[in-house]
């Protein structure tokens, strides 16, 4: 009895995290490309196949199904990062790549924009819990290119971080206009600046 109790609890947990799983990926597409604003839960639930009130089993309320996604975007740029860092040696290479293996890729995949960019551009509505979340996309990808400009040797500790910053911004900033002229080869033309001007290593 106690093992098939066992069981049982076990295909519970397996369920309930593939319902959450579902949910917070269909969320992260709507977030994507509508923001916080356009996160519905009613539309979502639907989109899953379940209903409201199950959704909101996983998630008790809007604000924290958002901070979930973000946190969520957060620790996979976190991983993919890291991934960049470990099958490119040289730091100098991994910055030249920084833009496509992140920023590039959201483009790609139906013209859509990083999640944490368009909910930072509402960030005044946005809950505090979704606020934090979203601070921390932007730490996570800062504080990986502060490093790789170090281990690059292209600046110094003292100039790394504000370097760091304004690399993230101008990336942010070329996918936003790439984005609002639905054109890949315009955030390629952008990137090219940065990489002429000395912002990213050529």
């Amino acid at each position: 009895m106690l093992v098939n109790s066992f069981l049982w609890a076990e295909r519970m947990n397996q369920t309930t995290t593939h319902s959450s799983e579902k949910i917070l990926a269909a969320a992260t597409k709507i977030a994507q490309a509508h923001g916080y604003g356009g996160l519905n839960v009613r539309n979502l639930a639907t989109d899953v196949g379940i209903k409201a009130a199950s959704l909101y089993h996983h998630f008790p309320s809007k604000a924290d199904l958002a901070a979930a996604v973000a946190r969520r975007y957060w620790e996979d740029a976190a991983s993919t990062l890291n991934e960049l860092s470990k099958e490119t040696s040289d730091p100098v290479e991994s910055l030249r790549k920084y833009p496509d293996v992140t920023f590039r890729k959201s483009l790609e995949n139906s013209n859509r924009m990083c999640l944490a960019s368009f909910m930072n551009a509402e960030y005044d509505a946005l809950p505090d819990i979704v606020k934090k979340e979203v601070q921390t996309f932007a730490d996570v990808n800062i504080e990986w290119l502060r490093k790789a400009l170090i281990a690059a040797k292209i600046v110094g500790a003292k100039e790394a971080k504000r370097r760091a910053s304004a690399i993230f911004a101008a990336v942010v900033g070329a996918q936003l206009v790439a984005r609002g002229r639905s054109d890949l080869g315009m955030f390629d033309m952008l990137i090219d600046s940065y990489r002429a001007s000395g912002l990213l290593p050529n």
